[in-house]
């Protein structure tokens, strides 16, 4: 688990389980790539993520009331009489 510890933070914390299973492979220490998974999991460490994700950076509170509608909107359709073609 220490040689694990040590790639990951000599790889500046990006490395996934694919890199750290090859890398540890380089390195001479033989190890199959589930318990690699594994061992990362219990550890707590995880590689960086790419591509499309979402963060989310505001979070309303359930407790907080809402503001009130200075506008007066309504957003209710009109009532549906004579619409469309008779044939």
């Amino acid at each position: 688990m220490a040689e694990i510890t040590t790639v990951w933070n000599d790889n500046f914390e990006v490395y996934g389980v694919r890199k750290m299973w090859k890398e540890l492979n380089r390195r001479g220490i033989r190890v199959a790539r589930c318990t690699v998974a594994r061992l990362m999991k219990r550890l707590g460490l995880a590689g960086a993520a790419r591509g499309d994700h979402k963060t989310r950076t505001t979070i309303a509170e359930a407790l907080t009331g809402r503001p009130a509608d200075l506008v007066k909107r309504d957003f209710t359709a009109p009532a549906r009489t004579g619409c469309g073609s008779p044939t």
